[in-house]
């Protein structure tokens, strides 16, 4: 259900001067388009009050979406607060500092800057207009790949930091209107996994049917837009994470974006095993040094995922131990190797890695916490792999109710 807008006219005094007509009708126009059938559990999870805050996330997981509901929701009167893109070709021929003189100048006081890569020196930017205006509040978005670089512009002091991820198997529920569940704690799931999926099904009924559709098509919440043409969306969203931010963030020659493409088809077409690193630098006519860099790019683009053990650091550069596509819908929109296998542990180091530290254990798939071991499979999955291991357990697919230490895979898909 839509919520009801009041907009009211701000004072354009001056707007011959900076011409902000087109930001406005702009950020009204996605006002009016805005519903709260879903709200991310992020929106209440980020402290609104702070002056600087920052959310990072890959295309398509719902940044916009999240700042115009809290928008809509903060504040009665809209113009009190101001949405922009800098993608917008309005900065073409105006700056940054001119938006907030002049939004500040008519009693504005809260910023929300989308898509913040796109403005050269950005970071400089902000901080200037952090420090001139002591009142105003800045929200911004940008791409997953961002880091902050330490120097003339250093935000890193002054910002709280956030990331949105893809929707998990629970809010992929509420998304479709199926269930409504709260989030459980990995312990919760561990001790009382029984209860929680007797609960489960009692709503759902038959569970797996919903699980294979979330596997396919329920991590971004576009899917519901375009249905269809999901697996080709997701290809353009790649391709333009890569195309256009990655150039943005990175000084990047376009000879390393297109192997750096090739790179990432050529793991998909291999996850989760390390393929011979020295073989792929050579498929790629690059070297180790520049090899990690864009496999680390593509970890940080929200692509790959890759698993090391605790003794390494991944700011290192190191080889992983197994590199994973980000999400199972990635593997369908990328035509990976459909390996059910894959698809499982693919799932599991998602939706894990999004609440707690995971890592490549000495037996085992997955060390959680470095305290619980996992072994990912199907509903015959046996303990021979990980037995006389202590805080061992398996998640198990094809499994609605699970036994002791058996649990269903899905489950750990309700954890935030």
């Amino acid at each position: 259900m839509k919520k009801n807008l009041y907009f009211c006219s701000l004072n354009y005094a001056n707007m011959e001067q900076v011409d902000l007509q087109s930001i406005i009708r702009t950020y009204h126009n996605f006002l009016s388009t805005v519903n709260f059938n879903h709200i991310r559990p992020l929106m209440t999870q980020i402290d609104w009050a702070d002056r600087l805050i920052e959310i990072k996330g890959s295309k398509g997981v719902g940044k916009t979406t999240l700042i115009l509901q809290h928008i809509l929701q903060a504040f009665p009167n809209v113009d009190d607060a101001l949405y922009v893109s800098l993608d917008n070709l309005w900065f073409k021929s105006h700056s940054l500092k001119e938006l907030a003189d002049f939004f500040y100048g008519q009693g504005g006081r809260y910023l929300f800057l989308d898509e913040v890569h796109y403005y050269p020196f950005w970071q400089t930017a902000l901080k200037n207009i952090y420090d001139e205006y002591p009142d105003l509040h800045i929200v911004f978005t940008g791409s997953s790949m961002l880091q902050l670089e330490a120097g003339e512009g250093d935000l890193s002091r002054r910002l709280i930091d956030y990331h949105l991820s893809g929707l998990s198997f629970r809010e992929y529920l509420q998304f479709e209107d199926i269930a409504t569940f709260p989030a459980y704690s990995l312990k919760d799931i561990l001790i009382q996994h029984v209860q929680i999926s007797l609960a489960i099904k009692e709503q759902l009924g038959s569970i797996q049917p919903h699980f294979k559709s979330y596997l396919q098509h329920g991590y971004y919440p576009f899917y519901k837009d375009v249905r269809a043409g999901y697996e080709i969306r997701l290809q353009h969203i790649v391709n333009q994470i890569l195309e256009s931010d990655y150039p943005l963030i990175d000084d990047v020659t376009i000879a390393t974006i297109e192997k750096t493409k090739k790179m990432l088809i050529v793991l998909a077409q291999s996850v989760p095993q390390v393929p011979t690193m020295s073989s792929l630098y050579g498929q790629l006519e690059t070297d180790r040094n520049q090899g990690l860099k864009m496999l680390y790019a593509l970890q940080r683009a929200d692509l790959l995922m890759l698993l090391t053990d605790n003794t390494k650091n991944l700011k290192s550069l190191g080889r992983p131990e197994k590199i994973f596509l980000n999400n199972t819908n990635l593997m369908y929109a990328l035509g990976a190797n459909i390996e059910i296998g894959t698809v499982r542990e693919t799932f599991f180091l998602n939706q894990m890695k999004q609440v707690l530290p995971i890592s490549y254990p000495m037996k085992g798939d997955f060390l959680v916490d470095k305290q619980y071991l996992f072994e990912v499979g199907g509903a015959s999955k046996t303990f021979d792999q990980i037995k006389d291991e202590p805080e061992s357990y398996l998640a198990v697919d094809n499994t609605d109710i699970g036994y002791k230490n058996r649990i269903p895979l899905y489950l750990f898909g309700m954890m935030y």
